[in-house]
């Protein structure tokens, strides 16, 4: 009998698919490293329950915002390996913090297990609407006919690098003015007291259609099938200009691979579901999704990406 225990022990050790039989069997934690309303918490909330009923068991949406969103990162990145902590991850704390701060306390590719991308969020410039600007031509045009008298408000990495990138390729004096989370920067914007911002569809797009702001441009190289009337910045004066923004789901590093599998399955039926698309579509979000290895290859990709946005853009690591 201890040779049969002991034999059924050692095969568990060798096959984690084994050991991981009952996973999960308690509430899995999902960490958003921003505030409630932003993009990144209204995707993790639409797809919490529903990961949630396929996995039978609940997920918890924990907002850890902070830094930059590195508190969240770094929580996940020190958390046990077992698939019970995951982190809805962006551009912030993946591709533009390493290269827009100093010093990180986690690696974005040594200490995280890649699960799925989740799709891309869709960024537009916006300004204020009694700004006498209703074109990017017009824009640009205004602010170097007053320099230093324009203002745009950031609430997230997107939305400096998208700035400061604007200003070194239209040769534009703005002041940033920045905030801790969008919502209070998009209040800001359209209030009058700053001039305009980059910002996703989730929070800004409702304001738009209400008239309270002005979209511009979309910050993609290519127009957004959500918004197909939006010129980018690209065609619209600013060659070349192109800030993609993401989200994904990761574990930390050293999660069993079946355990990532698991999930990867999961997420991919959600994204393919008629009626998670349709509600995540709402937001301005761009659903889609792939194998861990495509998430893995594209951190890498991004990771060079905003590492040149930021250089060329002159913006210094804090």
């Amino acid at each position: 009998m201890n040779f049969v225990i002991s034999a059924v022990l050692a095969l568990a050790a060798i096959n984690p698919a084994l050991a991981q039989r009952g996973y999960p069997d308690r509430p899995i934690k999902l960490v958003v490293g921003f505030p409630p309303g932003t993009a990144a918490d209204i995707i993790a909330r639409i797809v919490a329950p529903k990961l949630g009923d396929g996995l039978g068991q609940p997920i918890v949406v924990d907002n850890k915002p902070g830094a930059g969103s590195n508190i969240g990162a770094e929580l996940v990145a020190r958390a046990a390996p077992d698939g019970y902590t995951l982190l809805m991850a962006t551009n912030s704390t993946h591709s533009a913090n390493p290269f827009l701060f100093k010093s990180l306390s986690y690696d974005p590719v040594r200490d995280f297990a890649p699960v799925a991308r989740a799709g891309s969020y869709v960024f537009m410039l916006v300004v204020n609407k009694d700004l006498p600007a209703k074109t990017l031509g017009e824009l640009v045009a205004y602010a170097k006919a007053n320099p230093g008298k324009l203002t745009y408000a950031s609430g997230n990495t997107t939305g400096i690098v998208a700035g400061e990138t604007l200003k070194n390729r239209a040769g534009i004096d703005v002041l940033q003015v920045p905030y801790k989370s969008t919502p209070p920067a998009l209040n800001d914007v359209i209030g009058g007291r700053v001039s305009m911002m980059f910002i996703d569809l989730a929070p800004g797009l409702e304001h738009v259609r209400a008239g309270t702001l002005r979209a511009l441009a979309v910050t993609t190289k290519e127009r957004s099938a959500l918004l197909p009337d939006l010129p980018s910045l690209h065609e619209a004066g600013i060659p070349g200009y192109d800030v993609t923004s993401w989200a994904g789901l990761f574990a930390p590093a050293g999660t069993p691979g079946e355990i990532v599998t698991h999930l990867n399955d999961e997420v991919r039926k959600i994204i393919a579901d008629p009626d998670a698309k349709a509600k995540i579509a709402v937001t301005g979000f761009d659903a889609f999704s792939g194998p861990p290895e495509t998430l893995a290859a594209f951190v890498q990709s991004e990771l060079a990406t905003w590492g040149k946005l930021i250089k060329d853009a002159g913006i210094e690591p804090q």
